[in-house]
């Protein structure tokens, strides 16, 4: 057995804290005894949630009763000092303390103290925040989510190794296929810049991933690509469209089915098949963005998740240790 994963948790930030921190770090411990968590927040409120005679080794709890809000602006959480919790779990990281920091913190103020903290890897101008998508066959790897507003077409090469090195990290058996986000699917498609990135993958010769070319907002679910590039403007708003969507037909679905007598009884006779679709869609299943392209992994946790997603989002950490995201992209990023 090699050298245990340091996680280092931000227990403070997002709904519902530390509480749903600590549970889902407990929930997590279940199935990964091979984790380090390094926890940083208020231990008097920490310890409430804690066993009792819990293994200090195992779970080293850092004390600061500083913490990042969500009403912080990125600039004003930096000003905050270093001694908030979400500052302390990134420079563990920087530190060589810990192998990942995780948040359910603030976004903005994440991405800003990280970028303080962390150095980029070199030959990527900018990082991106990327995350799980469902599909038809298994999940889709997404970036950029809203890291950055305006990106050229070096940022969407760049965004298209990186993906596809998180991808493969994730998914070791499972082979990358990239394609680029665009209004259609013919090659004179898009703008100019869109059309550069599609020129320069095409001509790359990829050995680490397939370029598939452009796929439409209308075929992301497909499953004939597994890594969809875009710059953050428009993943942000194909991230949130999807979410809304999703959130929808669960409840239109959910309420047509508990509405009258047989719609009850329609739901019980399909359980399983219902039970299936609500896992699929399940967003707690596939939480954890992650911001790549900085020397050292950051994750971000969905504010609003419960414990389940949080276990969840740190099964994301510890894949990406385990499979060396960060040196698959510094070794792809060179070729």
């Amino acid at each position: 057995m090699g050298p245990k994963i340091k996680i280092a948790v931000d227990a403070m930030g997002g709904e519902n804290s530390p509480q749903k921190v600590i549970e889902g770090i407990l929930e997590n411990y279940k199935k990964n005894n091979e984790v380090i968590y390094n926890i940083f927040g208020d231990k008097e409120r920490i310890e409430k949630y804690m066993p009792k005679n819990y293994d200090k080794k195992t779970f080293n709890i850092f004390n600061t009763k500083n913490k990042i809000l969500d009403t912080d602006s990125p600039l004003s959480a930096a000003k905050k000092g270093k001694d908030t919790s979400m500052w302390l779990s990134i420079n563990s990281v920087k530190n060589k303390e810990s192998d990942v920091a995780i948040s359910a913190g603030n976004t903005g103020a994440l991405f800003v103290i990280s970028k303080l903290n962390l150095k980029m890897i070199e030959n990527i101008s900018k990082p991106a925040l990327s995350a799980l998508w469902p599909n038809k066959k298994s999940f889709n790897v997404v970036l950029d989510l809203g890291a950055n507003i305006e990106c050229d077409d070096k940022n969407l090469v760049d965004f298209s190794i990186m993906g596809s090195s998180l991808f493969r990290s994730l998914y070791p058996n499972e082979e990358p296929v990239v394609a680029l986000l665009n209004v259609g699917s013919e090659e004179l498609k898009g703008n100019d810049i869109i059309k550069k990135a599609y020129q320069e993958l095409n001509n790359r010769g990829n050995k680490n991933f397939d370029f598939y070319g452009y796929v439409e907002g209308n075929h992301i679910m497909d499953g004939k690509v597994n890594v969809i590039v875009t710059d953050g403007f428009t993943g942000n708003i194909a991230l949130k469209t999807a979410e809304g969507t999703a959130n929808f037909i669960v409840k239109e679905f959910k309420d047509s089915m508990t509405s009258n007598l047989m719609g009850k009884i329609s739901s019980l006779i399909n359980l399983k098949n219902l039970n299936k679709v609500k896992k699929k869609l399940d967003p707690r299943l596939y939480n954890g963005a992650i911001l790549i392209g900085l020397d050292s992994p950051v994750v971000k946790s969905h504010g609003s998740t419960d414990f389940i997603g949080f276990s969840h989002s740190l099964n994301v950490c510890i894949k990406i240790i385990k499979n060396n995201l960060i040196k698959k992209i510094k070794d792809n990023i060179s070729k």
